[in-house]
Protein backbone atom coordinates (compact mmCIF):
# COMPACT_ATOMS: atom_id res chain seq x y z
CA UNK A 1 0.00 0.00 0.00
CA UNK A 2 1.28 3.46 -0.89
CA UNK A 3 2.32 5.62 2.04
CA UNK A 4 0.22 8.64 2.95
CA UNK A 5 1.75 11.89 1.76
CA UNK A 6 1.66 15.42 3.00
CA UNK A 7 -0.36 17.93 0.95
CA UNK A 8 1.42 18.71 -2.31
CA UNK A 9 2.25 22.25 -1.22
CA UNK A 10 4.16 20.83 1.78
CA UNK A 11 6.28 18.34 -0.14
CA UNK A 12 9.02 20.87 -0.90
CA UNK A 13 9.46 22.55 2.47
CA UNK A 14 12.89 21.05 3.08
CA UNK A 15 14.36 21.85 -0.33
CA UNK A 16 13.44 25.52 -0.78
CA UNK A 17 16.27 27.99 -0.88
CA UNK A 18 15.98 31.40 0.84
CA UNK A 19 13.99 33.69 -1.39
CA UNK A 20 12.38 30.92 -3.44
CA UNK A 21 8.70 31.52 -4.23
CA UNK A 22 6.16 29.36 -2.46
CA UNK A 23 5.65 25.97 -4.15
CA UNK A 24 2.39 25.50 -5.95
CA UNK A 25 2.24 29.19 -6.89
CA UNK A 26 4.65 29.84 -9.76
CA UNK A 27 7.62 27.55 -9.13
CA UNK A 28 7.91 24.80 -11.76
CA UNK A 29 9.53 21.81 -10.09
CA UNK A 30 10.62 18.82 -12.14
CA UNK A 31 11.20 15.44 -10.55
CA UNK A 32 13.78 13.23 -12.26
CA UNK A 33 14.45 9.53 -11.78
CA UNK A 34 15.74 6.53 -13.73
CA UNK A 35 14.99 2.88 -14.20
CA UNK A 36 17.47 0.22 -15.21
CA UNK A 37 20.89 1.10 -13.82
CA UNK A 38 21.54 -2.44 -12.62
CA UNK A 39 20.41 -4.83 -15.39
CA UNK A 40 22.76 -6.71 -17.68
CA UNK A 41 20.71 -5.80 -20.75
CA UNK A 42 18.63 -3.00 -22.16
CA UNK A 43 18.78 0.77 -21.79
CA UNK A 44 18.71 2.93 -18.72
CA UNK A 45 15.59 5.10 -18.98
CA UNK A 46 15.22 8.52 -17.36
CA UNK A 47 12.00 10.43 -16.85
CA UNK A 48 11.37 14.06 -15.93
CA UNK A 49 7.95 15.07 -14.63
CA UNK A 50 6.42 18.43 -13.71
CA UNK A 51 3.23 17.89 -11.73
CA UNK A 52 0.27 20.22 -11.75
CA UNK A 53 -0.20 20.86 -7.99
CA UNK A 54 -3.97 20.90 -8.48
CA UNK A 55 -4.07 17.50 -10.24
CA UNK A 56 -1.66 15.19 -8.43
CA UNK A 57 -2.67 11.54 -8.99
CA UNK A 58 -3.59 9.61 -5.85
CA UNK A 59 -1.28 6.80 -4.78
CA UNK A 60 2.07 8.13 -5.98
CA UNK A 61 4.99 6.30 -4.40
CA UNK A 62 8.39 4.86 -5.20
CA UNK A 63 7.78 2.59 -8.19
CA UNK A 64 9.44 -0.31 -6.36
CA UNK A 65 6.76 -0.12 -3.65
CA UNK A 66 3.93 -0.52 -6.19
CA UNK A 67 2.60 -3.53 -8.05
CA UNK A 68 2.87 -3.68 -11.83
CA UNK A 69 -0.87 -3.02 -12.11
CA UNK A 70 -0.62 0.03 -9.83
CA UNK A 71 2.31 1.39 -11.84
CA UNK A 72 0.46 0.95 -15.13
CA UNK A 73 -2.63 2.76 -13.81
CA UNK A 74 -0.58 5.61 -12.37
CA UNK A 75 1.47 5.84 -15.58
CA UNK A 76 -1.70 6.69 -17.50
CA UNK A 77 -2.83 9.17 -14.82
CA UNK A 78 0.55 10.91 -14.83
CA UNK A 79 0.59 11.28 -18.62
CA UNK A 80 -2.86 12.88 -18.45
CA UNK A 81 -2.16 15.22 -15.52
CA UNK A 82 1.51 16.18 -15.83
CA UNK A 83 4.24 17.40 -18.16
CA UNK A 84 6.41 14.38 -18.95
CA UNK A 85 9.61 13.70 -20.89
CA UNK A 86 11.59 10.48 -21.35
CA UNK A 87 15.06 9.62 -22.59
CA UNK A 88 16.81 6.25 -22.90
CA UNK A 89 20.57 5.70 -22.88
CA UNK A 90 21.37 2.69 -25.04
CA UNK A 91 23.63 -0.22 -24.08
CA UNK A 92 26.16 1.17 -26.57
CA UNK A 93 26.23 4.53 -24.76
CA UNK A 94 26.55 2.75 -21.41
CA UNK A 95 29.52 0.78 -22.75
CA UNK A 96 31.14 3.87 -24.28
CA UNK A 97 30.99 5.86 -21.03
CA UNK A 98 29.80 4.15 -17.85
CA UNK A 99 26.42 3.60 -16.24
CA UNK A 100 26.60 6.74 -14.07
CA UNK A 101 27.54 9.02 -16.95
CA UNK A 102 24.94 7.45 -19.23
CA UNK A 103 22.27 7.86 -16.55
CA UNK A 104 23.07 11.53 -15.98
CA UNK A 105 23.11 12.12 -19.75
CA UNK A 106 19.64 10.57 -20.07
CA UNK A 107 18.36 12.59 -17.11
CA UNK A 108 19.62 15.83 -18.64
CA UNK A 109 18.07 14.97 -22.00
CA UNK A 110 14.77 14.17 -20.30
CA UNK A 111 14.76 17.61 -18.66
CA UNK A 112 15.64 19.19 -22.03
CA UNK A 113 12.59 17.50 -23.55
CA UNK A 114 10.04 18.96 -21.14
CA UNK A 115 7.45 21.21 -22.76
CA UNK A 116 7.75 23.51 -19.72
CA UNK A 117 11.07 24.86 -18.50
CA UNK A 118 11.56 23.91 -14.83
CA UNK A 119 12.94 26.37 -12.32
CA UNK A 120 14.13 23.64 -9.96
CA UNK A 121 14.99 20.01 -10.69
CA UNK A 122 14.80 17.37 -7.95
CA UNK A 123 17.01 14.40 -8.81
CA UNK A 124 16.65 11.06 -7.07
CA UNK A 125 19.95 9.94 -5.60
CA UNK A 126 23.25 11.66 -4.79
CA UNK A 127 24.04 13.41 -8.07
CA UNK A 128 23.12 16.84 -9.34
CA UNK A 129 22.72 17.13 -13.11
CA UNK A 130 25.92 18.19 -14.91
CA UNK A 131 25.53 21.73 -16.22
CA UNK A 132 22.48 22.28 -14.04
CA UNK A 133 24.12 22.38 -10.61
CA UNK A 134 22.56 25.75 -9.78
CA UNK A 135 19.02 24.51 -10.33
CA UNK A 136 19.20 20.80 -9.45
CA UNK A 137 18.95 19.28 -6.00
CA UNK A 138 20.00 15.70 -5.26
CA UNK A 139 17.46 14.00 -3.00
CA UNK A 140 18.46 10.68 -1.46
CA UNK A 141 15.48 8.30 -1.50
CA UNK A 142 13.62 11.07 -3.29
CA UNK A 143 11.34 8.59 -5.05
CA UNK A 144 9.71 7.88 -1.68
CA UNK A 145 9.80 11.49 -0.43
CA UNK A 146 8.68 13.81 -3.21
CA UNK A 147 5.65 13.46 -5.44
CA UNK A 148 7.34 14.66 -8.62
CA UNK A 149 10.22 12.19 -8.22
CA UNK A 150 7.75 9.40 -7.42
CA UNK A 151 5.94 10.20 -10.65
CA UNK A 152 9.21 10.16 -12.59
CA UNK A 153 10.12 6.84 -10.99
CA UNK A 154 6.84 5.30 -12.14
CA UNK A 155 7.06 6.69 -15.68
CA UNK A 156 10.66 5.53 -16.13
CA UNK A 157 9.93 2.05 -14.77
CA UNK A 158 6.81 1.44 -16.89
CA UNK A 159 8.46 2.81 -20.04
CA UNK A 160 11.53 0.63 -19.57
CA UNK A 161 9.50 -2.49 -18.78
CA UNK A 162 7.56 -1.98 -22.01
CA UNK A 163 10.82 -1.72 -23.95
CA UNK A 164 12.03 -4.98 -22.43
CA UNK A 165 8.80 -6.77 -23.33
CA UNK A 166 9.42 -5.68 -26.92
CA UNK A 167 13.02 -6.88 -26.61
CA UNK A 168 11.73 -10.35 -25.72
CA UNK A 169 10.06 -10.50 -29.13
CA UNK A 170 13.19 -9.30 -30.90
CA UNK A 171 15.55 -11.58 -28.97
CA UNK A 172 13.58 -14.64 -27.82
CA UNK A 173 15.01 -17.11 -25.36
CA UNK A 174 16.50 -14.72 -22.82
CA UNK A 175 13.30 -14.12 -20.86
CA UNK A 176 13.53 -10.33 -21.00
CA UNK A 177 9.78 -9.94 -20.42
CA UNK A 178 10.13 -11.73 -17.09
CA UNK A 179 13.35 -10.36 -15.57
CA UNK A 180 13.61 -7.08 -17.53
CA UNK A 181 17.31 -7.66 -18.11
CA UNK A 182 18.33 -8.09 -14.47
CA UNK A 183 20.89 -10.76 -13.63
CA UNK A 184 18.55 -13.47 -12.39
CA UNK A 185 19.56 -17.13 -12.40
CA UNK A 186 17.32 -17.73 -15.42
CA UNK A 187 18.89 -14.81 -17.31
CA UNK A 188 22.43 -15.92 -16.50
CA UNK A 189 21.62 -19.45 -17.67
CA UNK A 190 20.17 -18.13 -20.94
CA UNK A 191 23.14 -15.83 -21.40
CA UNK A 192 25.54 -18.75 -20.98
CA UNK A 193 23.49 -20.91 -23.36
CA UNK A 194 22.82 -18.34 -26.09
CA UNK A 195 25.63 -15.85 -25.65
CA UNK A 196 25.11 -12.07 -25.50
CA UNK A 197 22.68 -10.35 -27.85
CA UNK A 198 22.96 -6.77 -29.18
CA UNK A 199 21.17 -5.22 -26.18
CA UNK A 200 23.42 -6.80 -23.55
CA UNK A 201 25.76 -4.39 -21.77
CA UNK A 202 29.23 -5.36 -22.92
CA UNK A 203 31.05 -3.82 -19.95
CA UNK A 204 28.94 -5.47 -17.24
CA UNK A 205 30.92 -8.33 -15.68
CA UNK A 206 28.89 -11.46 -16.62
CA UNK A 207 28.52 -10.23 -20.20
CA UNK A 208 32.12 -9.05 -20.47
CA UNK A 209 33.41 -12.44 -19.32
CA UNK A 210 31.46 -14.21 -22.05
CA UNK A 211 32.65 -11.76 -24.70
CA UNK A 212 36.27 -12.21 -23.62
CA UNK A 213 36.11 -15.99 -23.94
CA UNK A 214 36.87 -19.00 -21.73
CA UNK A 215 40.17 -17.64 -20.39
CA UNK A 216 38.51 -14.52 -18.91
Amino acid sequence: MARRREPTSDLFRDIRRPGDPLPGVSLRIAGVDEAGRGPLAGPVVAAAVILDPTRVPDGLDDSKALSAAQREALFVDILVCATVSLCAASPARIAATDIRAATLWAMNRAVDGLALVPETVLVDGRDQLPGREAMSIAVIKGDARHAAISAASIVAKVARDRLMVRAERAYPGYGFAQHMGYGTAAHLAALKRLGPCPIHRATFAPVARLLQGPSA
